[in-house]
């Protein structure tokens, strides 16, 4: 088979990438060896787990808030089978949907475990070889496993393991304190499982401090037990639970073990050693234009390295292919406006500096502040926990970052987002009228607070 773009992958980052390429005339082929389009995401990550959030969530509704707001209902429970029916209906609602995409755009869907024969043939098999005049590799990631003696237990899951459970662990201990290991524990205790978390560093490490305390004290609330700044040593498995060794000398029982300690890039088995693609640190070594140092032949996603997002690697995707196509006007990705989301309970969304990074890097900052519980809607919501909190160069206004914990903060964060794209002013921001009552008011009030102007708190 003979294409102009042949794309290695079919996850987010690969079928965005597949999807524009056909829009822009190129003929295409995809090469996925699993059985439904989607990678990770929509088969066994974001879209499942997000199926789960909103079961969990309306297990917190029916629990906590229908009998103050005088809704009368019976006692809620959690019908984990018919959990699992809707997660796996959203899922094949989701993979079914791309794989009509590429019907509908003349995508050509080749099945098969593919790898590269040369630098302009692709090897898929089973099936014929893909040459083409461009590639681009969209491999994904893999769950890392860290050498901690006894973590080959079958009791110790990855999140795909998780995903797959038909019955709800009595205890589940989760190694891992970053976006999936919160994710999976804010689910899990909500479905009724003794949670406790061990992470090396703090609660997602990566986001602003103020977010890490804030999310740390919910999970608190909820009684979810943190071990903070302890590292496993050890895990043994006596055949009928796991006792996971931590810290300095301490120790937690448990049914299950989530393992989710990061992901790393999917370059093994796919060829690149017979071609000039460079390999740093497990990364394959890309440009602006996502190019490696094989002509013709681009990389995305979480092959190139983080943030590992699913909308980054979609973004790149349309990046590459139109600069493969000489589209005018393309621009390369600005890592800086990538917004991040963590789904758990109280969901954590974030943009650009954290006011740590922002002093580090020699900015005079201004620091706002907004808590949920002074806003209307939030109260109204039953939902008073959280906060907003903005960073601004303190010399030109411009706004250098936002963090959010709270309900619904991974949709308002593209507010900030749009602002941050646009190299907003703190001036452009306190004009901006926001409506009321909403919870995007405290985005307002936080950006006021900056300058000492906020009006509700």
């Amino acid at each position: 088979m003979d294409v102009d773009v042949a794309v290695l992958g079919g996850g987010p980052g690969g079928y965005t990438a597949a999807i524009r390429a056909a829009q822009l005339g190129a003929k295409v082929a995809c090469i996925e060896k699993e059985p439904e389009l989607g990678g990770t995401c929509l088969r066994v990550g974001c879209i499942p787990t997000k199926a789960w959030v909103q079961t969990a969530f309306a297990l917190k509704e029916a629990e906590e808030s229908f009998a103050k707001f005088g809704v009368e209902v019976g006692e809620a429970k959690l019908d984990f089978a018919a959990s699992n029916a809707w997660k796996a209906g959203v899922v094949k609602q989701m993979t079914s949907g791309v794989a009509g995409l590429f019907k509908a755009n003349g995508v050509e869907w080749v099945k098969g475990a593919g790898a590269f024969k040369d630098a302009n043939t692709l090897s898929v098999e089973g099936g014929e070889d893909v040459s083409f005049k461009s590639a681009v590799v969209a491999t994904g990631s893999y769950p890392l496993r860290p050498p901690i003696e006894g973590l080959d237990s079958p009791r110790c899951v990855d999140s795909t393991g998780l995903l797959a459970q038909e019955q709800v662990p009595r205890r589940l201990i989760v190694l891992g304190g970053g976006i999936i290991g919160c994710e999976f524990a804010s689910i899990f205790n909500r479905f009724g499982s003794e949670v406790t978390i061990i992470e090396m560093l703090t609660l997602i490490p990566q986001e602003d401090e103020d977010a890490s305390k804030e999310l740390a004290k919910q999970f608190g609330k909820r009684g979810i037990t943190l071990h903070l700044g302890k590292q496993c040593t050890r895990i043994e498995d006596d055949g009928s639970q796991l006792t996971v060794h931590f810290g300095e000398g301490e120790t937690v029982q448990g049914d299950l073990m989530l393992v989710s300690v990061g992901r790393g890039p999917l370059v093994e088995g796919i060829g690149l050693e017979g071609t000039r693609v460079k390999i740093d640190r497990a990364h394959v070594v890309a440009d602006e234009w996502l190019r490696t140092g094989e002509a013709g032949v681009y990389a995305i996603g979480d092959l190139v390295g983080p943030p590992w997002l699913a909308h980054k690697a979609m973004h790149e995707g349309v990046i590459c292919v139109e600069h493969i196509a000489g589209v005018n006007g393309v621009c390369p990705l600005d890592i800086r406006n990538i917004p991040g989301c963590t789904y758990c309970r109280p969901q954590v969304a974030s943009v650009g500096l954290t006011e740590k990074a922002a002093r580090d890097q020699g900015y005079e900052v201004q620091i706002g502040h907004f808590p949920f519980l002074a806003n209307g809607k939030a109260i109204a919501l039953g939902e008073s926990e959280g906060m907003v909190k903005t960073v601004f160069d303190g010399k030109t206004g411009e706004l250098l970052g936002a963090h959010m914990v709270g309900t619904e903060v991974t949709e308002l964060i593209q507010g900030y987002t749009i602002a941050k794209t646009l190299e907003t002013t703190e001036a452009e921001l306190m004009r901006t009228i926001f409506p009321h009552p909403t919870l995007s008011e405290m985005m307002h009030e936080s950006v006021l607070d900056a300058y000492g102007h906020a009006l509700h708190f």
